[in-house]
């Protein structure tokens, strides 16, 4: 049974924690501060500046094309609104890949320029030399398995992952070499919650799923899809909360046909 603890201010300490205590750790993307001070003051305990500020703020159709200034910017909006929870911010593709003296350049950038809490990256025993160069300046690092969005070209598909059992024993390999590296979480995405219930026990540092099933240690959204902001991404794993698109056209639609027929601004409107 989970115990719930209120907590001034989520660190990487505070998700070991709730691991341990069987609390669920809450995880959203945010992109921009004003949507970030919402997301903060209803306690989400990590946000996620995401590379997929490439599709659902920039429109490309991967994230492959977000450059690292961009997410820096996105980024140190992101910290301006944030008192509780922990900012986590991706490495950009072409920001770590292959070489891990630019991992660590990229991240240390990340950190000073935006003042971000942590970084993510995408990868297993590919991205080892990296992940462990980054923590040489004391930068923690979140993990990324299953279903790697930069790789999509690789893949050729979005489908659901490690389905067969040499890519499955592979990912539980890469998810205990990265909890060995000092990564102090890991995002599983797209992956049959089988296994992702065994490796959520099988390492010690928290396991945060996007379609990875209920029995990992937390849970990660798209800001955009939860919302219904986004109408064209319907997976499976998906929870619309809200439906946004639809009540904010209507409203200004209701603008739009106010001024067109002067009733905006009316007498108490104006000076």
């Amino acid at each position: 049974m989970s115990t719930y603890k209120e907590v001034k201010k989520v660190t990487t300490h505070t998700v070991q924690d709730m691991k341990l205590r069987g609390e669920k750790i809450s995880m959203l993307t945010a992109y921009d501060y004003s949507m970030a001070k919402i997301f903060d003051a209803a306690k989400i305990d990590v946000l996620l500046v995401g590379d997929s500020a490439s599709n659902v703020m920039h429109g490309h159709e991967t994230t492959l094309p977000i450059t690292l200034d961009e997410m820096i910017s996105h980024a140190a909006a992101v910290i301006k609104a944030v008192d509780r929870a922990l900012v986590v911010v991706d490495l950009p593709f072409g920001s770590y890949q292959g070489n891990s003296k630019e991992a660590l350049v990229s991240s240390i950038r990340i950190m000073k320029e935006a003042e971000a809490h942590a970084v993510k990256l995408e990868g297993g025993s590919e991205v080892v030399e990296s992940i462990k160069r980054i923590l040489t300046a004391g930068i923690p690092v979140m993990g990324h398995l299953g279903l790697t969005p930069q790789s999509i070209y690789k893949f050729g598909t979005y489908e659901v992952r490690a389905k067969e059992d040499a890519e499955a024993a592979k990912l539980m390999e890469d998810a205990k070499l990265l909890e060995e590296a000092g990564c102090f979480a890991l995002v599983l995405e797209k992956i049959p919650s089988k296994l992702a219930k065994e490796v959520a026990l099988a390492i010690k540092i928290p396991v945060i799923g996007i379609g990875a099933g209920p029995d990992v240690d937390g849970q990660v959204l798209v800001s955009h899809d939860m919302l219904g902001i986004n109408k064209d991404f319907s997976p499976k794993f998906l929870r619309r909360y809200l439906n946004l698109y639809d009540e904010i056209k209507s409203a200004v639609e209701r603008y739009v046909e106010d001024v067109k027929s002067v009733d905006f601004p009316n007498e108490k409107e104006q000076y």
